[in-house]
């Protein structure tokens, strides 16, 4: 695999849930199935509507829309840039992500 299955990111501000605090969020490798609906393009340039459509596929927890419309941006920012390196070849990541 060109890149961990999974990374934990700590976000900069939790997302709050009612009594809730998320404070880090887990981002699984999508299959193929997940990205349907949606640009590989929109999803590399970090599209928020992109995003909001298959982070909650991806995410331990499970983000929803609403908390991904009123999360920090840097931590979307943080998160799209995880997602979008699960999406790259194996040949275009730094050697230290290579592995295994």
């Amino acid at each position: 695999m060109n890149q961990a299955a999974t990374e934990t990111i700590t976000l900069d501000t939790p997302i709050v849930r009612g009594d809730q605090a998320i404070a880090e969020v887990t981002l699984r490798k999508p299959t193929a199935g997940e990205l349907r609906g949606v640009s590989l393009t929109d999803l590399l340039q970090m599209n928020v509507d992109a995003l909001s459509t298959v982070l909650p596929r991806v995410t331990t927890p499970t983000l929803t829309k609403h908390d991904i419309g009123t999360m920090d941006p840097a931590d979307l920012v943080q998160l799209g840039g995880v997602f979008a390196g699960f999406l790259l070849p194996k040949g275009t990541l730094p050697d230290a992500s290579r592995a295994e």
